[in-house]
């Protein structure tokens, strides 16, 4: 399985999808006040319904909690898995 990587020059993280000519899933943040700010996901569609973009979201929060980062939720995807997975609510605010 591959790893979520922080791309901080194009302002995403990435996910890697194996299997795939190079093709990657990505949130899109910024920043703002301290706090990253999730506000697009991307999952090229054929890989939709994979479960690609849950791992995705599990990285990009296992990421932000490993740094001691907090994140505002502007994405509706990221939204969504958060209520499903609310074990994140030690670095969700506002």
């Amino acid at each position: 399985m591959s790893t979520v990587i922080d791309n901080p020059a194009a302002h995403r993280f990435e996910l890697p999808i194996e299997g795939s000519d190079g093709e990657i899933a990505a949130a899109y943040y910024r920043v703002e006040d301290g706090r990253l700010i999730l506000t697009h996901t991307d999952v090229p569609y054929r890989f939709t319904g994979q479960g690609v973009g849950s791992r995705l979201a599990r990285g990009v929060f296992d990421t932000i909690r490993a740094r001691g980062d907090k994140v505002v939720l502007r994405c509706s995807f990221m939204g969504a898995y958060y209520a499903r997975h609310p074990q994140y609510s030690d670095i969700v605010v506002g």
